[in-house]
Order: structure tokens, then sequence, then C-alpha cells
């Protein structure tokens, strides 16, 4: 495996690059922060063969071929073994694992995942819900890291840098990407759902140039990792998708990580939040969040009614549960020419929309799916503007080996907030 860095007290946020030249071999050298420690490190080199030398920010001196990058003749080989969650069939055991290191592709990047999501997302694809999961698989598709590896077709990144990811990566050059739309992409790549995730050490990342965004030196990696997926998706849900107005009265089927996040937006962009639950405790958090008032749906009899008495119906509802009685709750609670967006997963067929109501009511239905890179921008300035706190959304830090357990009991929705795997060597 790759040889560690040197180790001297730091914080956490920073990478420092240099570069030496000799007369035969041009070396990039990565110092990274990692966890409380950085320090740069040199290898010998003087029985390397390659004109164009790149150490790996663990150490390990590595040269771009056109496969991506590979170890050279006196570096230690770079195709080593990381742990990792892996599961070899769906709704079976999940065990860390000694796995392969992944290679960068031509247009992709290897990332040392520093923090990463544990998401419902990646218990629907456990249990076999999504198609795109081949066995035996690697979960995991909300993450922040530093690169360590980079593609010979890469040119807007380079190893050492802090980056995080959409769980949606586009193409680049299919329809949907070239009108702005790589959530939609034909050709997607998604870690953790069409090829291995990011619950282990290292995850290889395609499209890198579209989809890379630089996580700000001020944001520590376990927040950044909280943004991939629950607060992307509830930002666009939100903001673009749900097109949400000052005044205007916007309810949140459940208050997980979307939910949550969605009502924490909302509340940021004006709007006065109904947050539906049957947690009293997510509720509690909801109102501490910014919801104007809370449903508790596990004594409320009939939801959509109770919203339309507090609110005369919302402009905007969300289910951010996913399932078919959150999903018809919103669009019941709806007033007329509301807008509902469905963001929750529901297996498929799983659902008798109330289409009656869609058509008499003029009411408008919309999916959101994550959000696109270049739209990460709006919503990083509207984080630093203080007008939102994501990190105030993370619930619990647990580490890699506690993970499997914790996948598992999704399907029971645990306490609020978001959990992060932020000690991915324990």
């Amino acid at each position: 495996t790759m040889s560690p860095v040197s180790r001297a007290p730091t914080g956490d946020t920073a990478v420092t690059t240099t570069a030496a030249v000799t007369a035969n071999t041009t070396i990039a050298l990565a110092g990274e922060r990692i966890q409380g420690f950085t320090e740069p490190e040199t290898l010998p080199i003087e029985s390397a063969k390659t004109e164009d030398l790149l150490f790996l920010g663990r150490g390990t001196p590595c040269r771009r071929t056109r496969h991506g990058i590979s170890n050279t003749d006196n570096a230690a080989p770079y195709a080593g073994s990381m742990r990792a969650a892996v599961y070899h069939e769906f709704a079976g055991p999940i065990t860390i694992e000694d796995v392969a290191d992944p290679d960068p592709s031509r247009d992709g990047v290897v990332v040392r995942v520093m923090a990463t999501g544990l998401c419902r997302s990646d218990w629907h694809g456990w249990r076999g819900h999504d198609r795109d999961i081949e066995l035996p698989h690697v979960p995991g598709h909300e993450l922040a890291g530093i690169i360590v590896a980079i593609g010979d077709t890469v040119r807007k990144w380079t190893v050492g840098d802090r980056v995080t990811v959409p769980f949606v990566a586009g193409c680049g050059s299919c329809p949907q990407c070239t009108s702005g739309n790589q959530q939609v992409c034909d050709h997607q790549f998604q870690p953790g759902f069409t090829a291995w995730g990011s619950f282990a050490e290292f995850v290889e990342l395609r499209y890198a140039d579209n989809n890379l965004v630089a996580v700000p030196d001020e944001m520590g990696f376990a927040t950044a990792a909280s943004l991939g997926c629950r607060f992307t998706t509830a930002f666009r849900a939100v903001r673009d998708q749900g097109r949400i107005e000052a005044g205007e009265w916007m309810a949140v089927h459940g208050c997980g990580g979307v939910g949550l996040s969605a009502v924490m937006i909302g509340s940021a962009a004006g709007a006065r939040v109904v947050a539906v639950d049957i947690d009293p405790e997510k509720l509690r958090f909801a109102a501490e969040i910014g919801a104007e008032a809370v449903i508790d749906a596990a004594t409320t009899p009939d939801v959509p009614a109770a919203i339309r008495e507090r609110a005369g119906g919302a402009h905007l509802s969300i289910d951010a549960l996913g399932s078919p009685v959150t999903c018809r709750n919103s669009i019941l609670s709806l007033r007329k020419r509301g807008r509902h967006v469905q963001v929750g997963l529901l297996a498929e067929g799983d659902t008798a929309v109330p289409m009656d109501r869609v058509v008499a009511w003029e009411l408008e239905i919309r999916g959101s799916h994550g959000m696109q890179a270049h739209r990460f921008d709006e919503m990083l300035a509207t984080i630093r503007s203080g007008a939102v706190d994501p990190e105030r959304l993370i619930g619990r830090r647990i580490s890699l080996t506690e993970a499997p357990a914790a996948l598992a009991a999704m399907g029971e929705f645990g306490g609020p907030g978001i959990t992060i795997i932020d000690r991915l060597d324990a």
C-alpha cells in the first residue's frame, strides 16, 4: 500500500503543495492536513525511468498513463488494499473487508475519503431497490476528501485538492448535460450505485473536471460530506423545483436529513414552514431550525386537513421521506395550483397519486434528483452568509467499523440529524 505522510500536529482544513525539478523528472509533492496532521515528505527517485512523476498525497510516486496513474518502477505498489464496507447479497451481511485500492479512470480521480454520509438511499441500495448496483458492492455517495491520484485527461484538479461531489456526476456531453441538467445525465456516474462508493478509505470518481466541487478552506470535511446528497437535494427541491417565495406556506413531510435540510432552507428563504413527522424529537428540532408549525402524524388522523386548517393549504409541499402515505398527504395538503415536489424514493408501483385532485385543482407535480455541480456556488454562498448552517444537521459521527450496523438500522428511522462516518481507518 501507499506509504503514510509524516505527521505533525496542525489544523484539519489546509493543504500545502510543493514542486521540485531535476534534470530528468518533474515531481509534484503533496502534503496533506489529514485528521489533524500534515507534513510534506520526499522519497528517493534516483532509479525512476519516467518523464512525468506524480507523488500521491500519501507519498507514492506515480506516473500518468493513458489509463490514468500507475506506479513507477521503484514506487511502492499503488494497487494495495483498503478497508471498505462490502455486501455480497442484497439485504445480506455488511462486512468490513480489505479490498483493492481503486485506480483513476482517464477522466477521473481517486479521493482519500475524509468523511462520508450515511443516507437512506444507501439503505435502499442495500435492500435491492436500485437496478444499477452490481454485487459485491461498496455503498456510500455523500463524501468529501482529498485527491490522491488523477487520470491523464483531468485538467482542472490536482493531487492535494479538497473536494466534494454531487451524488449524480454528469458525463458533460449528452443533451441533458449540455442543457445544464447534469443531475439527470443520460450516462450518469453515481458513486455507491453505478460504481463502488465512499464507505471506504478511497473512492474513484469519474467525470472529474465537470463535477468535482472545491471544499472551502473554512469548511470541515464532515460538513462538506453532508452536502453531497441530502442538503443539495433539498436546496434544489426548495429553490429550483419548488420555486419557493418569501411568505409562502411550505409543508415538509418527513424530517430526516432531506426534510430537516428543506425546513432550514425554506425558512431561510422566507417561507412559512410546516414540518410533519411521527417523531416528537425530530419535530422539536425542526421547530428549532425554522419550522413555524409542526404536526405529529402519529397523533393527527388527517394530516392534509390539519395543514389546510393551519395554512389554508400549502403553496409548496415536499415529500422528503418517500412512502405512499407521505406522497399522498403531500399532494392533498396543497392549495389550488400548488406545487408538490417528490424527493423521497418510492418503490416502483408503490403509490397511487390522487390524480383527480391534481387535475381539478391544477396541481403541479415534480421530481427532484440531486443538484448540479454548477449550482453549488449559490448554495455555498448561502452557507457563507450564515442564512443556513448545515453543520447543525449533523446528528452523530461514527467510524467505518460502526457503519454496517448503522446502515442496516436505517429502515427503523433513528434520531434527528445526519450520521457522518468520519473515521475511515477505525
